[in-house]
């Protein structure tokens, strides 16, 4: 048997809140996952634009697979660093999905060719 909390009227509508009734859950797609954490990486210095990111998610958990070219001159493990603990904590400020594992691969930025000098 169920406890009636609240009665709420307004233009001949009646709501009622029912405090044992479970509340529904929601649901976040690895792909949505992935993109929110790529832009997320996008958001620490020296990181470029073209970051990509999987995720795995099991339940409330998910795990980060990131492809993330660092822009010259930032150092490598620095940046690294740095990505993977703004990750922990803002993929799951924005997911309200707990980051157990972010794994990062280092890919360089595309090289733009030098321009040609005309006599």
């Amino acid at each position: 048997m169920s406890t009636l909390t609240a009665r709420h009227r307004r233009d001949d509508v009646e709501t009622v809140e029912d405090e044992d009734e479970e509340r529904g859950e929601t649901t976040v797609e690895p792909r949505a996952v992935g993109r929110i954490a790529a832009r997320a990486a996008r958001e620490v210095d020296g990181v470029a634009a073209d970051v990509t990111a999987k995720a795995t998610v099991d339940g409330d958990v998910t795990t980060l697979d990131i492809r993330l070219p660092v822009a010259y001159p930032a150092p490598i493990h620095g940046t690294a660093d740095r990505v993977r603990a703004h990750l922990l904590g803002r993929t799951t400020e924005l997911t309200g999905l707990r980051t157990q594992r972010v794994d990062i691969t280092i890919a360089l930025p595309p090289v733009e060719p030098p321009k040609r000098r005309v006599r």
